[in-house]
């Protein structure tokens, strides 16, 4: 089946869904032949809304086969699991969900066409039921705090309820999505899928010729000699509403809606949206290019040719201006702990003494209430170790000892007395023969999968990808980048413990 018929039938079926025939909405994306992962994802949830478990599990299946980092699809596989009374099966899917947000308070998926925004605290709220079904009350309680912390709009009052409900020891009901949001087609290919007739049929309004119907086109006149002193400014740079951009390094689309681009390209963009991707037109076409790999270019030559000077068909090339610089470590602590710990002029943020029990022992003054990452940053700069080689643990009673990680951070901070808290710093010796590499720009993600970084960060190395892509962890975080983005830290070899 060709890309139009597949954009047609996606179209058509989504159309019938909004309409509330769920029935041929489903027959018509079931007989679509190359379905993609957001074609599964819609057929999935048709089936949830007609009650089939078992044909919306294997359909979530192949949505997640076709995109193992599509966050909702393994939310509502977990939905089905849930209906279907397999709460281990909904837990795991809920906790994969949790773990493709990467750590961001939610995802909008508006860009790629679902009107839905995937929120971390709803996805805790039905870990917290999947564990409560499974008897774990304590764990429950603990990522409905979590949830709490999390939440950012007034809608999720829900999750007070379900802490009360889980101290009583009861159930409560899971966030579902709504019925008929389902991913839809790139509005700009399903407007070309009609054709236009810009001219119409000819037709003689006037003619010299008595009784004349000709509605051909006439001989050639004679044209004008005279070529006009200025030239026009070329139309494909006034029709276009977008502001040009240069791009900065290199892109390859991996989806139908995206736009290959190369370094030096000078691309329109009509929208940028709040995921960091931007709608652009270049070379005829339409597609999403991720906006941190654009700069703002000004094109100067069209203001040339509408005062009078000589139009060069040649543009000049793009002045790209260099990565700016990153924040030093200080100021991104400070940065980071102004994110944390929010006060007024006239309130005091709330210090804490760090005791950090490791060969020896230090102590660290810091906020209470700062992330995982934060206090891993701090103390292993202190300690002058590579961040990937520590671990950091807690004791949650006289004899268990607990690691620490970014869910658990909220507790611990929780355990502090008198302004006093004790961390125990353990150093994992298989990574200390890792090479390390040092990053020469600052790298943004624009993926999931990606590892983001400042320029001058340390990274740990992983693995090799391919020629050109790189697995490695940086400041707690695991990802893959492109290995021109690193050099080789010949300097930074590990410190000796």
């Amino acid at each position: 089946m060709s890309f139009v018929n597949t954009i047609r039938q996606w179209d058509e079926g989504v159309a019938f869904a909004d309409m509330g025939d769920w029935e041929t909405a489903l027959r018509v994306l079931l007989d679509i032949q190359d379905i993609n992962s957001k074609i599964f994802f819609n057929i999935g949830c048709l089936h949830l809304i007609n009650q089939e478990l078992d044909d919306a599990e294997k359909a979530f299946d192949n949505s997640i086969c076709k995109d193992e980092h599509l966050a909702v699809s393994f939310f509502q596989r977990g939905i089905t699991f849930y209906k279907k009374l397999k709460f281990e099966e909904s837990l795991g899917d809920f906790q994969n969900a949790f773990t493709e947000l990467r750590g961001n308070q939610l995802i909008d998926y508006k860009p790629l066409g679902l009107r839905y925004k995937l929120y971390a605290c709803e996805i805790l709220h039905n870990i917290a039921l999947a564990q409560a079904q499974l008897g774990q009350w304590e764990k429950a309680q603990e990522n409905l705090l979590t949830a709490l912390s999390l939440k950012t709009e007034s809608k999720h009052g829900h999750i007070d309820k379900a802490l009360e409900s889980v101290l009583k020891q009861k159930l409560f009901q899971p966030v579902e999505i709504q019925e008929g949001a389902l991913f839809r087609p790139n509005k700009h290919y399903v407007a070309e899928l009609e054709k236009k007739d810009y001219l119409g049929k000819a037709k003689v309004v006037a003619s010299i010729i008595p009784k004349d119907d000709f509605s051909g086109f006439a001989p050639l006149q004679p044209q004008v000699e005279v070529v006009p002193a200025r030239q026009k400014t070329p139309e494909v740079l006034r029709a276009l509403e977008g502001e040009p951009h240069s791009v900065r390094y290199e892109f390859i689309a991996e989806t139908v809606e995206e736009l290959t681009v190369l370094p030096g390209n000078i691309v329109f963009v009509l929208q940028k949206g709040v995921d960091n991707w931007a709608s652009v037109f270049f070379n005829g076409k339409m597609g999403l290019v991720p906006y941190n790999f654009l700069e703002p270019v000004e094109i100067t030559s069209c203001k040339q040719g509408l005062e009078g000077a000589p139009y060069n068909d040649i543009p000049a090339p793009p002045l790209g201006k260099p990565p700016s610089r990153p924040e030093n470590s200080e100021d991104l602590d400070a940065s980071q702990n102004a994110n944390a710990v929010k006060t007024s002029d006239e309130d005091l943020i709330k210090m804490c003494i760090l005791k950090v029990q490791f060969r020896y022992t230090v102590a660290i003054q810091t906020a209470i209430g700062l992330s995982y990452s934060t206090v891993l940053h701090r103390i292993s700069k202190k300690l002058s170790l590579p961040l990937d080689t520590i671990t950091l643990s807690y004791k949650k009673t006289a004899y268990d000892r607990i690691n620490a990680d970014e869910l658990e951070m909220e507790n611990i901070w929780r355990s502090a007395q008198n302004g006093r808290l004790t961390l125990w710093c353990d150093v994992n010796k298989d990574k200390e023969n890792r090479p390390l590499f040092v990053a020469l720009y600052t790298y943004e993600a624009t993926r999931p999968e990606d590892l983001e970084f400042c320029k001058g960060d340390v990274i740990t190395v992983l693995s090799k990808v391919n020629e050109k892509w790189l697995e490695g962890q940086c400041k707690g975080k695991v990802g893959i980048f492109p290995e021109c983005f690193v050099e080789k830290a010949m300097s930074h070899q590990r410190n000796p413990l």
